[in-house]
């Protein structure tokens, strides 16, 4: 028992020396602020030495990739600004061209027309002048049939009256009787 009583008195005089956390007792202190300043100082050398460098180069090629995407993007608007200028171009021309073709074929169209309508009004007059030659032609030799069936029916009924025909007498009433 007298070990115990022992032990719980050097506990209990250590517990009067502890007097709370080592950070708190103001003995330490002058110990603690010395590692603090180097760490700081050592974490200060390593942060400007080593890492703002590689962050400054990574923004710096950052910054430099955005510059030249932002080039080459200004250079393909430009581009395609003239690729757009070209085709409108190009378009205006196609239709110019167009055009000219459709007028082109238009008036080729139309001297077609015109050298048919022509040929067809030829022919159609061609035609006509044979069909009114060719009625003059059934007029004629009607009127001619119609005067030899007339004169052979006048000497016919003058036979049949009981006289004698005069052919010259004949002829001149048919031919006064034709005229109207």
């Amino acid at each position: 028992m007298e070990t115990e009583v022992h032990e719980a008195a050097g506990a209990a005089g250590h517990a009067g020396q502890a007097v709370g956390m080592p950070q708190l007792n103001f003995d330490y202190w002058p110990n603690q602020i010395f590692w603090l300043l180097v760490t700081l100082v050592a974490i200060y050398f390593l942060l400007t030495r080593v890492a703002l460098p590689r962050i400054g180069a990574v923004l710096a090629e950052r910054r430099g990739t955005i510059t030249n995407d932002l080039a080459a993007a200004e250079e393909l608007k430009q581009k395609a600004v003239l690729a757009e200028k070209a085709y409108n171009e190009a378009l205006a021309k196609a239709r110019a061209e167009a055009q000219a073709i459709v007028a082109e074929t238009r008036a080729a169209i139309q001297a077609e027309l015109d050298e048919a309508t022509a040929k067809a009004d030829a022919e159609i007059s061609a035609k006509s002048a044979e069909s009114e030659a060719r009625i003059a032609e059934i007029r004629a030799g009607a009127l001619q049939s119609v005067t030899e069936v007339a004169k052979d029916t006048a000497e016919a009924l003058v036979a049949a009256l009981g006289g004698k025909s005069d052919p010259a007498g004949v002829d001149a009433a048919v031919a006064a009787r034709m005229k109207g």
